[in-house]
């Protein structure tokens, strides 16, 4: 038998030992006027626990007043004392009679309230099973099964409302399509939502809790409770989409100024000769706005964020110009003139002749360098950590804006949902260090990707991931804020074949510096748990992981 049928039969006996009363019911024949009487059976409703206290209370009062006046008034005389306390102790003793008498009158009504409350509770997650039934995938993520929940709710009490229980009115069945019926949109919607922005969620629920604990600290009465402000609320762009659009144009035409002067850079100089080193001019224009949102703490208008925009601008793109001078030489044609005798004449005479010379001369070469230092990168060099935290959290939504820059190729990115699934086999984790340290890793699945971040609370980069993980997982390591040559620094190295779960993995070359320059947890089977965007598993048997990986590093004995 189910649950919820056990339960249904438990309320059946319960309630058959509610006390009747009969109730005499006065019919009048129309025809005859004839006056009958029937007698019927109803179940006596709860004593009240009300009445009963304010009945008491009077008579209570009366009596401690009484004998505390006696008390008074006893004057050391130990009789009246004795007989005072004798009586008093009676008192308590019928008081106490009379509570034993209510709760044996409340017994079988409570046992039937419980009786019926574990029924509905059994109905209720029977209902919610069906539907997970009907439904197969409907409820992936807590806010939309709680949402689910709540309308299985809703339909099972107005069914019980109307004929006293559910099961009297409505099959389970009904109870619960009509309820996903009314879900069912908003629940596939929500949970879409979750599915893309839950990294962005994560951490702007982290965000909450750690500003509602300043605020508690500061004050008695949260902040946010008053204010009604949600993790959505605060992880969603609060400006107008007419400055957000404006400020994304004026930064696209300030490239497109700086596109122009490089085209025409030849015939706005002088120089020789021309070297070109040039970076790709673009940029995320979500990092944009996200930047501008966080310098500016809230809201903004296009007016606001001029000094910001151009500041950003300065920081992305590094044009540099640097001219090198050669001393070379070239062969100039020059006119001379001699003394000729004409030997027949013996006259003489000055005659013209050319010869080649060789002329120094300065070479300008001017080596011109664009350096694109990634709008992502650049938040972490201007912000306060405070700032740092809410960029990281409209990165990790977008926003909750994806439409409003749907045309970029940064949304896909940020929405991909084909990075590989992977599960650790369970041998690897019988290693109580790597599973201490996956349990800590894991718990940032789907973070994104925040050059300089190395906490949950900014999101991280891939040697911020790392450290944060090595340092919070248990095992005793504390090795500080690394970078990814950092990190190789402390390790010892270890070959290809013999290395396991929980060693690191460095790669070099992904970006212009030396040594190391991205860092990953090796889990086995030519998998690593890395800080790519967002954080995820990824094989290292890519082409681009095999060219740029450099070597496997052990960690010290903690």
């Amino acid at each position: 038998m189910s649950k919820a049928g056990k339960a249904a039969d438990r309320l059946e006996k319960a309630e058959g030992k509610i006390p009747q009363k009969k109730i005499k019911r006065r019919a009048v024949d129309p025809d005859t006027g004839k006056v009958t009487a029937r007698l019927s059976f109803e179940e006596k409703k709860p004593p009240s626990k009300l009445s009963h206290v304010v009945k008491d209370a009077s008579l209570d009062a009366l009596l401690i007043s009484s004998h505390r006046k006696v008390r008074e008034n006893a004057d050391g005389n130990v009789g009246v004392e004795s007989a005072d306390s004798v009586a008093e102790s009676a008192e308590m003793s019928a008081r106490a009679a009379r509570g034993l008498y209510r709760e044996h009158q409340q017994r079988p009504f409570r046992t039937a309230r419980k009786a019926e409350a574990r029924a509905d509770k059994a109905n209720i997650k029977a209902l919610m099973q069906e539907s997970d039934m009907q439904n197969p995938g409907l409820s992936s993520n807590p806010y939309s099964r709680w949402q689910q929940k709540r309308a299985i709710k809703k339909e099972y009490a107005a069914a019980k409302a109307a004929g006293g229980t559910a099961g009297n009115t409505m099959k389970a069945s009904e109870v619960t399509a009509k309820a996903a019926k009314k879900s069912v949109e908003k629940t596939k919607k929500t949970t879409e939502f979750f599915r893309k922005h839950k990294k962005g969620l994560a951490i702007a629920g982290i965000l909450v809790l750690m500003v509602a604990f300043l605020s508690n600290a500061l004050s008695s009465c949260s902040v946010f409770v008053q204010g009604g402000i949600s993790s959505i609320a605060i992880s969603t762009y609060p400006s107008a989409d007419s400055d957000m659009l404006a400020a994304e144009a004026q930064y696209l035409a300030m490239e497109q100024e700086l596109q122009s002067e490089l085209d025409n850079y030849e015939t706005t100089h002088d120089y020789d000769e021309y070297h070109y080193e040039l970076d790709e001019i673009e940029h995320d224009p979500y990092v944009l706005i996200s930047a501008l949102t966080a310098l500016k703490g809230g809201a903004w208008t296009i007016d606001e964020v001029q000094d910001s925009l151009q500041m950003l601008f300065e920081k992305q793109y590094i044009l540099t110009e640097t001219v090198t001078t050669e001393t070379r030489y070239r062969e100039e044609t020059r006119t001379g003139t001699s003394i000729v005798t004409d030997p027949e004449t013996g006259e003489s005479y000055e005659e013209e002749y050319e010869y080649t010379v060789q002329v120094p001369y300065t070479y300008y070469i001017c080596n011109v360098k664009l350096e694109n230092f990634n709008l992502s990168h650049v938040p972490v060099y201007v912000m306060s950590s405070s700032q740092l935290s809410m960029y990281a959290t409209y990165m990790g939504t977008l926003g909750n804006r994806p439409d409003l820059f749907a045309g970029s190729a940064y949304v896909n990115k940020y929405y991909r949902d084909d990075y590989e699934k992977y599960e650790i086999p369970p041998e690897a984790l019988e290693d109580e260090q790597f599973a201490a340290m996956i349990a800590e890793a894991e718990k940032y699945l789907g973070y994104p990707y925040v050059w300089g971040g190395s906490s949950p609370s900014t999101s991280f980069d891939c040697s911020g991931f790392v450290s944060w993980v090595i340092n919070h997982c248990g095992v005793g390591w504390n090795v500080g804020r690394l970078g990814a040559e950092g990190l190789r620094g402390i390790c010892t190295r270890v070959s290809p074949s013999e290395a396991k779960p929980g060693d690191l993995i460095f790669f070099e070359r992904t970006y212009n510096t030396s040594g190391a320059s991205h860092v990953g947890i090796y889990v086995g089977n030519n998998m690593m748990l890395h800080c790519g965007d967002p954080i995820h598993y990824t094989s290292i048997n890519t082409r681009y992981w095999q060219d740029h990986f450099l070597a496997f590093g052990r960690l010290p004995h903690p």
